[in-house]
């Protein structure tokens, strides 16, 4: 008498091994995302997305929409940051999703230089 799957049984599980998840595969180096990294489905991601685990496929209908940071879907899917960044890049080498890096912050401002283009404005507002 053979034992049927049990259907309530999803593989992210506490049963289930991380590792498994992503196939053994580690994040290549050039992928690294950041928390506020922003991502979304490609254009035609839903004609390859049919060959996808369950996560990625999770992970890419979650993007489907608009823009989601990677620390919102690593949130929304209840999977650790690490196994997300694999996911992403899995995603991204299959050309289904596209990620928009964040935006740097902005450098120090040059306070003597600020100082003295306002001075040269008070001395032209009031004639000085």
């Amino acid at each position: 008498m053979s034992e049927e799957p049990d259907e309530g049984l999803e593989l992210t599980s506490p049963l289930v091994p991380l590792f498994v998840i992503t196939n053994g595969r580690a994040l290549p180096p050039d992928h690294q995302y950041a928390h506020t990294a922003l991502v979304t489905a490609a254009r035609d991601a839903d004609t390859a997305a049919r060959a996808l685990s369950p996560e990625a496929r999770t992970v890419l209908d979650l993007v489907a929409n608009g823009f989601l940071s990677v620390a919102e879907v690593a949130g929304h899917t209840h999977l650790p940051l690490g196994i997300v960044r694999i996911l992403l890049a899995q995603l991204e080498e299959g050309g289904l999703i596209l990620v928009r890096k964040p935006i740097p912050s902005a450098e120090r401002v040059d306070r003597e230089l600020v100082s003295a283009v306002l001075d040269g404005l008070r001395k032209k507002r009031f004639g000085a």
